[in-house]
C-alpha cells in the first residue's frame, strides 16, 4: 500500500500520543506486580499490543478499557499458571527482549519470535548474559527465533552496551525476581543512555530499587518483590519531534500541540533544544507547545544522536529548509532498528533533492535549490514512513510507501495530520 502527499500547510491543534517505551516498561512491570495495578494514557499500537499478548501469556490478567487504561489483577506467575511454549513478539523489539528475560525466570522452554523484520535483529548479547546465569538459550545465528529455558539465579553478570539498551533493560525488569539479585557490569559504551533512566524509574514506580554504582557501567539490584501502583504514560517525545518537525517545515506557526508533559526522564526531549539551535523558538505552557520558525533554519550544526537514534528521521528531513549543513554522528545503532535507518533515509532522501554522504555512524545533509517530488520507500518502518510524510508535505507530489507501518507506534497519524490541513490519501 502506498499513500499520495501533496504540498501541505498545517494549522490547528494536534495531540501528541502517549510514549511507546513508557508503555511497553509499565505493562511488563506490573504484570510482574500485579494485584490491581492500574497505567493510565497507555499508547495503544502493534507494539504494545505485542506486549500486553506477551504478558497475558506468560500469565498476566489484563483488562484494556475504553480510556485507554490497563489494569492488571494477577501477576505473572500466579495461580497454578502453566508458562507458555510460544510467545510472538510480532515487529517489536522492546518486547521480544523484555520477554526473553522474564521468560528466563521459569524453568520451561520457552521460543520467542517475530515477524520478519524483528526476525534480523541481535539478540545474542542478551542470551549471553542469561546464559552466564543459568538459562539455556538457543537463537538462530544470534537473531529471533530463540529458546530460553531457565530458571536463572542472578549473581554477578556482564552486558555489552554499544548494540542496544534494551539488553541492559530486560536484565534490570527480570533481576529483582531471581533469588540471589545481580551486580551488573556494563561493557564498553553505552547507546541511548536515557532508556536505562526510563526503565529505573519505571521500576522505582513499582517499588524496586536499583542502585547505581557507576552511571550507564555499574548496577546492583537486590532481590525484592514489585509492588502494584498507578502510573501514568507521559507523551512520547519521539512522536512529538516528528509532530515538531511538521510543525517547523509545514506550518504557519499556528499550530498548537497538546502533550503531557512530567518530569520521567526521556531521551528524545533533546529534539527541542535541537530545534532551538537551528532558530525556532519554542514556547511550552501548560502541556501546549507552539513555535516561531524562521524562513531558514540555520545550518552548520552537527548533532550526536547517541543517547536518542529515533531522533534520526526527523532531524533528517530539517535539511529541506537548512542553510548550510546538518551533520548527524554517533547514532550506528540507528542501522539495527526496523531497517537500516541510515542506508533508507540516505538513499530515499536524496529522491526529493536533498544531498547526503552517508557514513557507517550517520550522515551529513544538505538542501538543494532542486527539490522535488519523487517515489518514497519507506521499508515498511513507521518512523521513517512518518518523516517521509511530513518531507513529502514540503515538497510535494510524492508518494510514500507502507502507510499501515504506523500502526507500530502511532495509528492515527494520517488522521491527526488531515485533520490540521495535511494533504495525504491512500492510493
Amino acid at each position: 500500500m502506498t499513500c499520495s502527499v501533496k504540498r501541505s500547510i498545517i494549522s490547528g491543534q494536534i495531540t501528541c500520543p502517549a510514549n511507546k517505551s513508557y508503555t511497553h516498561r509499565a505493562i511488563f512491570v506490573a504484570s510482574l506486580a500485579g494485584q490491581k495495578s492500574k497505567i493510565k494514557n497507555v499508547l495503544i499500537s502493534a507494539d504494545t499490543k505485542a506486549t500486553i499478548e506477551a504478558c497475558r501469556q506468560l500469565g498476566a490478567e489484563i483488562e484494556i478499557n475504553n480510556d485507554n487504561t490497563l489494569t492488571v489483577n494477577s501477576p505473572i506467575g500466579t495461580n497454578k499458571f502453566q508458562p507458555p511454549q510460544h510467545i510472538n513478539a510480532e515487529n517489536s523489539g522492546t518486547t521480544i527482549r523484555i520477554a526473553a528475560g522474564i521468560a528466563s525466570l521459569y524453568p520451561n522452554t520457552i521460543t520467542l519470535t517475530g515477524d520478519k523484520s524483528l526476525q534480523k535483529r541481535p539478540m545474542q548479547p542478551l542470551l549471553d548474559a542469561l546464559s552466564d546465569m543459568g538459562a539455556e538459550c538457543t537463537s538462530t545465528d544470534g537473531r529471533p527465533p530463540i529458546t530460553v529455558t531457565g530458571k536463572i539465579q542472578g549473581g554477578n553478570i556482564k552486558i555489552e552496551g554499544h548494540t542496544s539498551s534494551q539488553f541492559v533493560t530486560s536484565l534490570m525488569i527480570a533481576s529483582p525476581l531471581t533469588s540471589n539479585g545481580i551486580s551488573m557490569m556494563i561493557e564498553g559504551n553505552m547507546v541511548s543512555k536515557p532508556y536505562i533512566d526510563a526503565t529505573i524509574s519505571t521500576m522505582r514506580r513499582f517499588g524496586v530499587s536499583v542502585q547505581t554504582l557507576i552511571p550507564y557501567k555499574r548496577y546492583s539490584i537486590p532481590a525484592q518483590a514489585y509492588k502494584p501502583t498507578e502510573f501514568t504514560i507521559p507523551a512520547d517525545f519521539s512522536s512529538l519531534a516528528l509532530l515538531l518537525a511538521a510543525a517547523v517545515l509545514n506550518s504557519d506557526d499556528t499550530i498548537t500541540i497538546k502533550a503531557s508533559i512530567d518530569d520521567l526522564p526521556q531521551s528524545d526531549e533533546v529534539f527541542i533544544d535541537i530545534i532551538e539551535q537551528m532558530g525556532v523558538k519554542v514556547i511550552i505552557n501548560n502541556n501546549t507547545i507552539k513555535i516561531k520558525t524562521p524562513n531558514t533554519l540555520q545550518g552548520g550544526k552537527v548533532f550526536d544522536l547517541n543517547n536518542s537514534p529515533d531522533l534520526l528521521p526527523p532531524l533528517a528531513i530539517l535539511a529541506l529548509k537548512t542553510s548550510g549543513t546538518i551533520d548527524i554522528t554517533n547514532v550506528k545503532h540507528a542501522r539495527l532498528k526496523e531497517t537500516d535507518r541510515i542506508a533508507t533515509i540516505s538513499r530515499e532522501l536524496v529522491k526529493i533533492g536533498i544531498k547526503i554522504t552517508e557514513r557507517d555512524d550517520g550522515m551529513t545533509l544538505e538542501s538543494s535549490k532542486d527539490l522535488h517530488g519523487a517515489k518514497l520507500n519507506t521499508e515498511n518502518d513507521h518512523r521513517l514512513f512518518m518523516a517521509f510524510c511530513i518531507a513529502a508535505m514540503y515538497v510535494g507530489g510524492c508518494s510514500v510507501s507502507d502507510p499501515e507501518s504506523i500502526n507500530v507506534s502511532y495509528p492515527s497519524f494520517i488522521e491527526d495530520m488531515c485533520k490540521v490541513g495535511a494533504k495525504i490519501v491512500l492510493d
